[in-house]
């Protein structure tokens, strides 16, 4: 061992956190062998071991990726006019991807860091625009389906307007006919999905298309998941039904790039219609002191970085590129839900569209939740969702070499869920089982918001891949307790019930 990887081993042991900065600044060399040695824990995506958050294609476009984004590493896109390189590239992008959802030479957009923030952007454009054309709106609403992304829930939140949910038909799209019945004098805006997160399917934007025209309201496509996918399946004969700017009626859609895009984080596209919609989304402030200032997006500095790499990774890859990942990521899909419904007691869900799907137990002796927590052991980093309670994954080309051993894994973690059910009150199964079915929503809620803030606590020293390392497991202890009160209240108001229909 050399004198220099000696000085690097003992002083891993030496970096400390005192809650400031170091007297002294630490080796270079030192601090990146201390941010690998970090990593070890974090989910192993490399491996095709996650079913969200990372798109990896290759090594070599990843290593390519990074080129073009330490190219633009650190220029600002706050000011586009400073860095007219990366003007041309936003422009191009956002031509590329208009051209790609079939919207014509009048679709306009902007880069943006991510799907939230397009959706965000969208919702404030909306409602902006509903301002000023209807002066005498008082309490702004959106309908959006059941399964809606919670970015929507977010931009709600943030710009005070209502969120009215409408319920899904049997085929886990957006009812039509409750969404005209949701709408009222106070709607500014209609929401479909292409396709939705939980389920992968898409709900029938022509339908919303033919409302949204008759009651004169924006129609907003979210298709951050599907963007990059759905196009290209289509291309390959899949049974896509229409979703962007070709249906009459739609006005805006969100399209992350850096998912199906294979772009580095950090970039997705907003687009509308013409910029009778866009300018909207714009902020000028005339009178500050600093100088007239305008901003298209909800950041002010704009990482030139993120938008450099989206170019890059567009004009890479190609259209036949997109195609061949589209094939190659749908035939590693299909393979997926056929071994997961050939597990007895496990089913995909109604009929997804493209690489995203869910599965739930069909059996009420099988803990789905409890397979969950035995893949985890396993190595595997497993997305929980409720109301069904299910697993979910989003496929990628990486998960080609890797998909296998997912569904031998599976097999064996329900096995083990079947012969140890005691597991459903244990670790995350108990917790995320007690989230999901306890009927008080503002408990579950309160009991969140008090994990967030032992997280970001100034004093948290507690760095775990689970909900087990987050705050008290009184929490969850407590939360069991009071769903099994409720659940002994629900038996017995039913046993009153049936004794007095036998009556």
């Amino acid at each position: 061992m050399t004198a220099k990887m000696e000085e690097i081993e003992g002083a891993k042991q030496s970096i400390g956190f005192n809650g400031s900065l170091p007297l002294k600044g630490y080796d270079r060399e030192i601090l990146l062998s201390e941010m690998q040695g970090a990593k070890e824990n974090d989910a192993n995506w490399r491996e095709g071991k996650t079913w969200s958050l990372v798109y990896h294609k290759d090594q070599q476009h990843e290593t390519f990726l990074k080129q073009a984004y330490s190219n633009y590493f650190s220029e600002n896109y706050l000011n586009p006019m400073a860095f007219s390189s990366l003007r041309r590239y936003e422009h191009e992008v956002v031509r590329m991807c208009a051209d790609l959802l079939r919207g014509d030479s009048d679709v306009v957009g902007t880069i943006t860091s991510g799907g939230t923030e397009s959706i965000l952007l969208a919702i404030k454009a909306y409602r902006d625009r509903a301002r000023e054309k209807r002066r005498f709106l008082r309490r702004p609403n959106m309908i959006v389906p059941d399964t809606v992304h919670v970015a929507f829930d977010k931009a709600a939140h943030y710009f005070d307007v209502d969120i009215i949910r409408a319920p899904l038909d049997e085929n886990m799209c957006v009812d039509i006919k409750a969404v005209k019945k949701l709408i009222n004098r106070n709607t500014i805006l209609l929401i479909g999905s292409a396709p939705n997160y939980p389920y992968g399917t898409v709900d029938d934007i022509t339908a919303l298309g033919k409302l949204a025209k008759k009651f004169k309201l924006p129609l907003h496509v979210d298709a951050c998941v599907g963007g990059f996918m759905l196009p290209f399946v289509r291309e390959l004969g899949g049974a896509i039904p229409a979703f962007d700017f070709e249906v009459p009626g739609v006005t805006s859609m969100s399209v992350d790039v850096h998912k199906y895009g294979y772009a580095a984080k950090g970039a997705s596209v907003i687009l509308y219609k013409n910029m009778d919609y866009l300018k909207y989304q714009f902020v000028v402030c005339s009178d500050w002191c600093g100088g007239v200032y305008a901003s298209p997006t909800l950041q002010g500095t704009r990482s030139g970085g993120s938008v450099a790499a989206a170019w890059a990774a567009l004009n890479s890859i190609g259209r036949t590129g997109y195609v061949d990942l589209a094939r190659e990521t749908m035939a590693i899909t299909e393979k997926l839900k056929q071994g997961i419904n050939a597990i007895d007691g496990l089913e995909v869900i109604a009929s997804p569209k493209m690489t995203i799907f869910a599965y739930l137990s069909t059996d009420e002796d099988l803990n789905v939740f409890v397979v969950a927590d035995v893949m985890e052991k396993k190595g595997w980093h497993i997305d929980r969702q409720q109301k069904p309670n299910s697993l979910h994954a989003m496929v990628t080309v990486n998960h080609q070499t890797h998909y296998q051993k997912y569904l031998d894994d599976l097999k064996e973690a329900v096995l083990i869920a079947r012969q140890q059910p005691d597991l459903a009150q244990q670790g995350n199964a108990a917790m995320y089982g007690m989230v999901a079915q306890i009927p008080l929503r503002g408990l579950v809620k309160n009991n969140v918001l008090k994990m967030m803030e032992s997280m970001y606590s100034s004093e948290n020293k507690i760095f775990g891949n689970d909900l087990d390392s987050i705050g008290n497991n009184q929490v969850a202890e407590l939360g069991i307790k009071v769903l099994a009160s409720f659940n002994k209240i629900k038996r017995r108001l039913n046993g009153l019930l049936d004794s007095s229909r036998r009556k």
